[in-house]
């Protein structure tokens, strides 16, 4: 008989992406339902899902409004019981956030045992709360910051998790920038206002001096606004929002400047797209920068803080990247070597063990 999984899931793509690789991985030895918020759903195909909506407010620091929230997620704990009861559900994997509360409250009521997911570099603050009740919780790394040093031993080191479709690419370690710049910009799955704005001036810079072509993962709100601005200056341009599939720009790309999310710089470094992220600073806990510099350790990636970016700095930074040809392809190197042993069959059996065995 089939165990019967739960993968709690948060509304971001940073919270989407990682949940809809792990029902993949699942779903033909498991019955594996996911839940998300409205936020979440618009990323998702959810005819390829068993989806359950549940609406976790976000704890407001404001005490007038606080004891509503309590009372909203009380009422949705008793809603994520009477869920967990009726699918009766044997495991619940967690990947964070603060929408993950009323369903670990419930799992650890009826005694379901949970499992967290940690993609960052930084221990989330809902993933610390239930460190303790969990069995394990699965990391790309030992080395994560806030993570309790008497807790360690319930890390289950697992390589990064990636959509099934990347592992069909084949990598071209030896390419470099010669010809023309494939220039791959990635805001997020929230789009970024820095690379929709700032970023122009330098753009202009760049195609004055090179054969550019530029992919441009964006808000549609901006789509109008972008695409006006590249055609006003010759340069050869596709735009594309965060449900378009990626892997179509990433693999025809040779260079990207990106915000720091740990599935994106898991998918570019995989498929060994030289980049230079551009950490969001609002990110919780600063876990984008610490992402960034889990990768720059190994010499796999550039970094600019974005309270230093103006059009100037961005285009000498871009531009050495571009003229140092050897420390480009010391990155791809390095790339190849962080992933090599990065497989979809790998994974699979990792956690397909684990799951059966509990």
């Amino acid at each position: 008989m089939k165990k019967n999984i739960l993968i709690s899931s948060g509304g971001s793509g940073g919270h989407i992406i990682p949940s809809t690789i792990i029902y993949e991985h699942l779903k033909n030895d498991f019955d594996v339902f996911l839940t998300t918020d409205k936020r979440g759903v618009r990323f998702l195909k959810t005819e390829k899902y068993k989806v359950k909506i549940f609406n976790t407010p976000k704890i407001s620091k404001n005490l007038f409004i606080l004891p509503l929230n309590f009372i909203l997620i009380f009422f949705l704990t008793l809603k994520s019981i009477l869920f967990l009861k009726k699918k009766n559900i044997d495991i619940l994997i967690s990947t964070g956030g603060y929408m993950s509360l009323p369903l670990c409250i419930a799992a650890k009521i009826l005694k379901v045992k949970i499992y967290l997911f940690e993609p960052n570099m930084v221990l989330g603050r809902a993933n610390r709360f239930f460190l303790k009740m969990s069995e394990k919780i699965f990391c790309y790394s030992y080395d994560i910051k806030n993570f309790p040093i008497e807790l360690k031993n319930k890390i289950i080191l697992i390589d990064p998790l990636l959509r099934k479709e990347f592992y069909s690419i084949k990598q071209n370690e030896n390419l470099t920038i010669e010809n023309k710049i494939n220039f791959l910009i990635i805001g997020g799955s929230q789009g970024a206002e820095l690379f929709d704005n700032t970023l122009k001036d330098t753009i202009i810079n760049l195609s004055k001096k090179y054969s550019i072509k530029i992919f441009h993962q964006t808000n549609r709100s901006n789509f109008n606004n972008l695409k006006s601005f590249y055609d006003k200056n010759n340069i050869e341009n596709q735009l594309f929002d965060f449900k378009d599939d990626i892997l179509e720009f990433i693999q025809n790309s040779n260079l990207c400047i990106t915000r720091a999310g740990a599935s994106t710089l898991s998918e570019l470094t995989f498929l060994n797209i030289p980049y230079l992220a551009v950490p969001l600073p609002s990110a919780k806990d600063n876990h984008q920068m610490a992402n960034a510099l889990f990768y720059k350790d190994k010499n796999c990636c550039w970094i600019v803080n974005e309270h230093k970016i103006n059009k100037e700095i961005l285009t000498i930074n871009l531009t050495d990247i571009i003229q140092n040809k050897e420390d480009y392809l010391l990155k791809k190197k390095n790339m190849k070597k962080f992933s090599y042993q990065n497989s979809w069959n790998k994974i699979n059996q990792k956690l397909k063990s684990i799951f059966n065995e509990n």
